[in-house]
Formats: structure tokens, sequence, C-alpha cells
């Protein structure tokens, strides 16, 4: 189906991204296209203009997102709020005027109410208002399930909403400064190993809950998505697997060697209580499981990093 499509992949030159299009080239697919931030400005009206002159595409897929963990969404709340919203926004009608087949919007889970009941279900999305440090981010990438479900009423647009749990794998983001949890927790333990630090920091208490996918199996369940699924009731992607941070913490170390004292910081935020998705309606609708064990993936992308962290 989609072996002869036209294909841009915003963002697909990042974590997420090159994992999607390296799925895409696995399915035969041959004109894929990333338009890259130096040549075309999604946050503006002309540079989307311009990718859709230049690539004619007949799926979208965007995943492109100004964001970064609880530390960058504090700091930066109005600009991930107002970046998020207008390529969002704006590339959903272009795409709309531009009379593309299908275009797919890859949400947050940050989306979801802060006091969401465990698991998250997609029917749940309106109950409540996000955690506090996510939600301007949240809210910004919720705003393309409202305008996919009124472009589809209103023009018979298809579009679909997934809404990704939180990722880790090869490439993700280690900086410290913008870092989610995982490469935050691999980069600390890898470097204090090296140091022969006798202790690390770890924000918050180690109470709240986290669920966590893979992103080769994301970027599966993405590319399944736009092949199979034609509807605008979002779709959670995720593992189904719980762990709290504290828990984490302990298996990172473990599996980096870690062996130090862990100091909490309790003065910095928990972020939201718990994580944990209903992924009943992607295996339903589409036939996506995860399949990458989640020690298996922490030590794979431990490796990773140990080979690339000069890079």
């Amino acid at each position: 189906m989609l072996k002869n499509k036209r294909i841009v992949v915003t963002g697909g030159a990042g974590f997420l991204g090159r994992h999607v299009v390296e799925k895409l080239r696995l399915r035969g697919c041959s004109e894929i296209y990333v338009p890259r931030s130096k040549d075309y400005d999604l946050i503006t009206e002309t540079g989307i203009v311009k990718m859709f002159e230049d690539m004619k595409p007949d799926y979208v897929i965007h995943l492109a997102a100004v964001v970064g963990g609880i530390g960058a969404n504090r700091v930066n709340p109005g600009k991930y709020f107002y970046e998020n919203l207008m390529m969002g926004t704006q590339l959903i009608e272009k795409s709309r005027q531009y009379e593309l087949e299908k275009f797919v919007a890859v949400g947050t889970i940050c989306a979801y109410p802060k006091f969401t009941p465990v698991p998250f279900q997609e029917d749940d999305l309106w109950i409540g208002y996000p955690e506090e440090t996510n939600a301007p981010y949240g809210l910004a990438k919720k705003m393309m399930l409202v305008q996919s479900q009124a472009y589809r009423q209103q023009y018979g647009f298809n579009s679909i909403y997934l809404l990704p749990v939180n990722l880790y794998g090869p490439y993700d983001n280690f900086d410290l400064e913008s870092s989610h949890v995982i490469p935050a927790l691999i980069r600390k333990c890898v470097e204090a190993v090296e140091r022969g630090d006798k202790q690390i920091v770890c924000w918050g208490t180690g109470s709240a809950t986290r669920e966590f996918i893979y992103v080769d199996d994301a970027a599966e369940a993405i590319v399944a998505a736009a092949e199979k699924y034609n509807d605008s009731e979002p779709v959670n992607i995720g593992s189904g697997m719980e762990i709290s941070i504290k828990d984490l913490v302990e298996l990172i170390t473990k599996l980096t060697g870690f062996e130090g004292e862990i100091v909490w910081d309790s003065s910095k935020p928990d972020g939201q209580p718990r994580r944990c998705l209903d992924i009943n309606r992607a295996k339903q609708e589409f036939g996506f499981e995860a399949q990458t064990k989640f020690e298996d993936g922490l030590r794979q992308t431990i490796e990773w990093y140990r080979n690339n962290q000069s890079n």
C-alpha cells in the first residue's frame, strides 16, 4: 500500500524518524523525503508550502517536535507550545489544501490528564488537565487530534492520531540539559563508572511510574498504522509495561555496572504520578504488539551509547 507513495517524514532525521524511515525502506518505499529545518522551517506557512511544492507528498508522517525532558519543559513552556502548535496546525491545513491522501499525526503521552486512571485509555484524554510541567507541549500536540477529527467530519480528510509512550533506544538524545529519563540515567551511570564517582543524583523521589517502548517497536507501530488504520479516534502506542523510576534507576545501575550511592533530589519534580497505557486498540485496529523486552532494549541502548558517546 505504501510502496509506490511519495512519503514525507517530518523529523525523519531524528531519533524516532530515522527508525521510521528504515521501516518504510524495508517495505520497499523508495520515494521518502525528509525536510531538514535549515531548508524548510515548518513553523512557518512559507516553509510548509515550500515543502509541499518541492516534495509533492501523497502521505505525511509528522514526527517533528520541539521537545525535551521535565527540565527543558519547565524552561521552555512558551516555545514548546507555540512551535509545536504552529507546526501541527499548519501542516494539517496545508495537507488538506493540497489534497493529501493521508496525514499521520504523532502526538505525545503528555496529552493525557495528570491523574488519568491507569491503564490510560484513549477515551480518558479529556477528563482533566495535563501534568503542569508538560502541559504546554502536551496540549499543543493534542490539538492535532481535535483538528484531525474536525477535518474528517467537515472535509472527509483522512488523518490519524497516535499516542506513543516514552521512547528509548539507539540515537536518543543524551544531552543532560534536554534528555528524557532513560538516556539521562544511562549517561550519568556510564560517566560515573568511567570517572569512579561514588554517587549519582536523580530527580524527584523515585515513586513516579513510567511505561517505555523501544524506538524500533514504536516505528513499526507508526508505519503499520499508516498502512492499515483510517480513523480519527486516537490510538495508544506502548508496551503495556509499567516500572517505577526507582526500579528503573536500579536496573540501569546494574546494567551499566555503577555500584555507588543513588541520591534523590526531592526538590525536583516527579512529573506525572503514573503512566501506563491500555494498548488494546492498536492490537485490534492494526495488529501491533511491542516485541522488545525492556531489559534487552536497555542493554542495546547502553551499548550504543558507550560506542557513540564521543560523537
